[in-house]
């Protein structure tokens, strides 16, 4: 009886992390112009912020098709009983709800599919979670009731450095973002409800980034251990000093780091930094 562990490219797992644990990456587009790119397949985060600075417009994305999840489940099901299949938000991307449809398609294995309601490396620590112990040989059922019992502490924070991107994907107004930018805010954003919502409005990213901290110490103050992920784009100096400073501040808290990637990155924009973290 054994389990396969699928996620999507938005989770932003390490290619040799994804190896070692067993874990199948189905990847999203982005596309600049006609040209597709797969991520984390084609085209780096590195790559795709330096492409950005090129064109006039932002790239639009794409969910992986239907088929590409079919012609997984299918190659699965010769070594598979269950599938976890875990997804970013679906209130973002219909790739959770492509995984359903082709679970109904494939016969011979059991597919169960997880929305994260979250992305990048905070969906990362539920597919981390379930591929640890699916290599431990834990049931599909007991993998899916650890997942919803993290959902119940997972909290994320994010904050956009350049608002042109929220406006130039529609999510801002010109004027809004002209405002914005003259006073330097920082929207700090969340998901609810599956969908991304401003959670504050900060001025500078200094007051922004210890915001995010003080809402990680409300939790981290129970001292339960918790795990926690700092996500960047294009900032890693950044993010490797604020980790530092955050492991001498939260003892009972195990830090690693994360990037927005191109999906992501679409929206929020290079300089972007967010953090998540679950009660472990």
């Amino acid at each position: 009886m054994k389990t396969a562990v699928v996620t999507d490219s938005t989770a932003y797992i390490p290619k040799e992390m994804r190896e070692r644990l067993h874990i199948h990456m189905m990847p999203l587009n982005v596309i600049f112009s006609n040209e597709a790119y797969r991520e984390e397949v084609d085209i780096t985060a590195d790559e795709f912020y330096e492409e950005v600075k090129k064109q006039e417009k932002l790239p639009t994305t794409s969910q992986p098709p239907i088929g590409l999840f079919v012609e997984k489940f299918e190659e699965l099901k010769q070594n598979y009983n269950d599938v976890i299949s875990i997804h970013l938000s679906s209130g973002i991307s219909g790739t959770y709800q492509g995984a359903i449809a082709a679970g109904d398609m494939v016969e011979g294995i059991r597919v169960h599919a997880f929305d994260s309601e979250i992305s990048c490396m905070v969906q990362g620590l539920y597919v981390l979670e379930a591929a640890q112990m699916a290599l431990d040989d834990k049931s599909a059922d007991e993998i899916m009731a650890r997942l919803r019992e993290m959902k119940q502490s997972v909290r994320a924070y994010f904050m956009a450095d350049d608002l042109s991107h929220l406006q130039r994907g529609g999510r801002l107004s010109s004027a809004q973002a002209l405002i914005g930018s003259l006073l330097q805010v920082k929207p700090l954003l969340h998901f609810v409800d599956k969908v991304i919502v401003p959670f504050e409005k900060i001025r500078t990213r200094k007051k922004a980034m210890k915001r995010i901290a003080d809402l990680l110490g409300e939790d981290a103050a129970s001292g339960l251990p918790y795990r926690a992920v700092i996500i960047h784009a294009k900032r890693e100096e950044e993010a490797t000093e604020w980790k530092t400073e955050l492991e001498a501040r939260f003892p009972n808290v195990e830090f690693s780091l994360g990037y927005f990637g191109p999906v992501i990155g679409t929206h929020l924009g290079e300089g972007a930094m967010g953090m998540g973290w679950y009660k472990i």
